[in-house]
């Protein structure tokens, strides 16, 4: 070693450490974290505490029937085969970032099946592809909203829609589609909640989490309120495809014309591909109206790069190639199964009444209140999880004030609906006997 190393080394090891610093005094130096204020009125219970208790419990062993999310893979529904391979065979051309609004020959693919269904002014530059349904929503209402603005919401809805408005500065108002219409909104109700601040109206169509599809002269009313109010309209159509009974589908983005509106559609419900994280969103309308909102979209779909592109080589053959739902869908097909399980379960319960669904993955009964006048759906379903071991979704959790609902997914196969409803009518008759049980001792 030379000897000016060793020099070095002596010296270095006489030096005194330096005196660790002290605690700062008189608070603590792991503070809590505060959340944003935006988050207040922000929930997603399809995903919240019941779930985390239904992970806690499968943990400890417990085997718990899902009912709570429309997730097909989850219920050994399969992604179709020309989808799967058009993935795995462009893994090599998927390396670098794409366009910000999606690959351009998937986007042109949109675009087409989009006029031939009479939108409106769509080309590719229209059509914007995004990592899920779930993130063209925030980005649609994003570019849209000032402080305060208002937008229109179905009651029930899809609880993004909601959290949505909330996180983009807005403020949701709801109209009704209560079972007693057939969970079907009502245009005159609409209009009349239109006020200086509102700027768009959200319809989901088939809807979740009710089943209802909204027929086409409903519809064009909608349309001609929104056209009186210079209104933008989102119509989430990603379960456009699932139906039963024959039941048509509107495009919504038909009987506007040039009225501004933005459909959503995606591979997640339709084909089964939940996990691609798929979805995209086509503004229609004229371009002299949309033109400044467009570029809007197309920044904000800038600012998060690119979606996924792997997963959107799936989006060509989802949409050219031969259907595949309605063999789910139609007679004899599982899903139509599971539904008329369901159907004939609630016929046969002493407790439960619903309007059957014609679209999407849900049923959506609800408890009479002449059995259990003070029902109350959130404690009723963590009841139901705890000694039952089922777990579903409580209407409340879907934006729906007074609830007296369940939502299930028509996904299990229908072998599983007679369990899982013995349970459920089991969870009820207690219900009922605790309820008796207060009132005699009041």
């Amino acid at each position: 070693m030379p000897r000016r190393w060793g020099r070095a080394l002596i010296a270095y090891s006489t030096v005194k450490p330096a005196k660790a610093t002290p605690p700062l005094q008189g608070r603590s130096t792991l503070a809590a974290i505060t959340p944003s204020p935006h988050l207040k009125d922000v929930r997603y219970d399809i995903r919240g505490h019941l779930a985390r208790r239904a992970r806690e419990l499968e943990q400890a062993g417990t085997d718990i029937l899902k009912l709570n999310i429309g997730n097909p893979a989850h219920y050994g529904f399969a992604t179709p085969e020309p989808l799967r391979l058009a993935v795995a065979g462009h893994l090599q051309d998927s390396e670098g970032y794409g366009h910000e609004q999606g690959m351009t020959e998937a986007r042109a693919a949109i675009a087409e099946v989009h006029r031939a269904r009479g939108s409106h002014g769509v080309d590719a530059e229209h059509v914007f592809i995004g990592n899920g349904v779930s993130e063209l929503i925030d980005i649609s209402l994003r570019a849209l909203l000032r402080p305060g603005d208002e937008v229109l919401l179905p009651s029930p809805d899809y609880p993004l829609w909601t959290a949505s408005t909330h996180l983009n500065g807005g403020k949701p108002r709801y109209y009704s589609c209560p079972a007693e219409r057939g969970h079907l909104p009502d245009p005159d109700e609409i209009e009349a909640l239109i006020g200086p601040a509102t700027r768009a109206i959200v319809l989901i169509n088939p809807n979740n989490p009710t089943g209802a599809v909204y027929p086409r002269a409903l519809l064009q009313q909608i349309v001609e309120v929104a056209a009186r109010h210079r209104l933008l309209l989102l119509s989430d159509e990603i379960y456009d495809d699932i139906r039963f009974d024959d039941t048509p589908m509107q495009p919504l983005a038909e009987l506007c014309g040039e009225l501004p509106c933005i459909s959503f559609g995606g591979l997640s419900k339709v084909h089964r591909a939940c996990g691609y994280r798929v979805g995209w969103m086509v503004l229609s309308g004229a371009h002299a109206r949309t033109a400044a909102y467009r570029d809007a979209l197309q920044l904000l779909s800038a600012l998060r790069v690119c979606p996924n592109i792997l997963a959107q080589w799936a989006i060509i053959p989802a949409l050219q190639g031969a259907p595949t739902i309605q063999a789910l869908t139609g007679p004899g097909g599982r899903l139509e199964a599971t539904r008329q399980a369901i159907i004939e379960e609630v016929r046969r319960s002493d407790y439960l009444q619903m309007v059957s669904p014609l679209g999407a993955l849900y049923a959506f009964p609800s408890i009479s209140s002449q059995r259990l006048p003070g029902f109350d759906d959130m404690a009723f379903a963590v009841s139901l999880l705890e000694h039952e071991h089922v777990l579903l979704t409580p209407g409340s959790s879907f934006n729906l004030a007074g609830s007296r609902h369940l939502r299930l997914t028509l996904l299990p196969p229908a072998g599983l609906v007679a369990t899982v409803f013995e349970r459920i009518e089991r969870a009820l008759q207690r219900c009922e006997a605790e309820a008796s049980l207060r009132q005699a001792v009041a």
